[in-house]
């Protein structure tokens, strides 16, 4: 679906143009055509293939989908795959965004699971007219720029969440929930980075050493994106780490619990096992015991077992087992 195609020139907007127009503008010195497209069909791109001349790899590519972030050179054009973050009910979403660079013309389509659209971003680069004389590498910055800025949301709320599963850490009954919540965590860390690791490299070709001519003169642009790349790829290893620390530091505390339980248990059992040890003894009904004729036998195998259970308990309760 076409969201708007619009020509500009010098840096300034000529007008909203349809898509039969393309080429007559196109023609025009110092003039570039910004083109939106939104779950593009067959069709659409087959139009603009033939309007910009876009390589057939690279269309091929952008139809089918589901690429890995990169950017590829084909000729004196760009191909450029950047991936979408967004944050849905405590879930991160993944999306896709297609971008065709040229001397004279930016296309870019993005799937139907990229809620954001870009008119900000077209609306803030219309607001510069002296960067858009920086013609359409500038566009390309632009919008992977506004496309890196909303990984940093998605950032805070993975820290957000890694904070409240740390508070819970010390709180016994919670070991399995905080297990199975900080392993869904670890999922959502390993989606962002194998969208932000790729995208890294791809964009340090665009600035330093041999670049696209295109690109030449917005290098540094090109770079500042790099170093924001840089710093949330820092910040996920960084909460990668923590993550695997909390999932340690939440098995000890398991096994701290069940240690725990077992001396309770095995405490108790010591103390059932002298009352049986002795009832035991006092028990066995022969014939010739001193005992058993004795009318203070009864009363007094209910003290000894009674005292020397008070006393293992008070032993094992001075000694932390219960």
């Amino acid at each position: 679906m076409l969201i708007n195609c619009v020509a500009y020139q010098d840096g300034n907007k000529l007008a909203d143009i349809p898509v039969a127009e393309i080429s007559d503008y196109l023609e025009q010195p110092e003039t570039f055509v910004w083109v939106a497209l939104r779950d593009a069909l067959p069709d659409e791109l087959t139009t603009m293939q033939h309007e910009f001349g876009l390589h057939e790899l690279a269309v091929e590519d952008a139809s089918r989908g589901h690429q890995r972030p990169k950017i590829e050179e084909y000729g004196d054009s760009l191909f450029v795959v950047v991936k979408t973050i967004e944050c849905r009910d405590g879930e991160v979403a993944v999306g896709e965004v297609d971008i065709f660079v040229g001397q004279n013309y930016v296309l870019s389509s993005r799937d139907g699971q990229s809620q954001q659209g870009f008119m900000g971003v077209r609306a803030r680069a219309e607001q510069e007219p002296h960067m858009l004389r920086l013609g359409p590498a500038f566009v390309l910055y632009a919008l992977m720029d506004a496309v890196v800025d909303r990984y940093f949301p998605v950032l805070d709320m993975l820290e957000t969440e890694l904070e409240k599963i740390e508070e819970l850490i010390f709180t016994q009954g919670r070991q399995r929930d905080n297990i199975q919540r900080l392993y869904q965590l670890k999922g959502k860390v390993t989606t962002v980075r194998h969208v932000v690791a790729p995208l890294m490299e791809a964009v340090g070709r665009l600035h330093g050493g041999r670049v696209p001519s295109m690109c030449q003169d917005t290098q540094e642009y090109f770079r500042d994106v790099h170093d924001h790349l840089h710093r949330i790829s820092a910040s996920l290893d960084g909460i990668r780490d923590t993550i695997a620390t909390a999932i340690q530091v939440n098995l000890s505390m398991t096994a701290i619990e069940e240690s725990e339980v077992n001396k309770r248990l095995a405490a108790w059992a010591a103390i059932f096992a002298i009352v049986t040890a002795f009832a035991g003894l006092w028990g066995m009904n022969f014939k010739y015991m001193p005992e058993l004729d004795w009318k203070f036998g009864y009363p007094m195998a209910i003290c000894v077992m009674v005292g020397v259970c008070v006393y293992l308990h008070r032993r094992f309760k001075k000694a932390g087992w219960l």
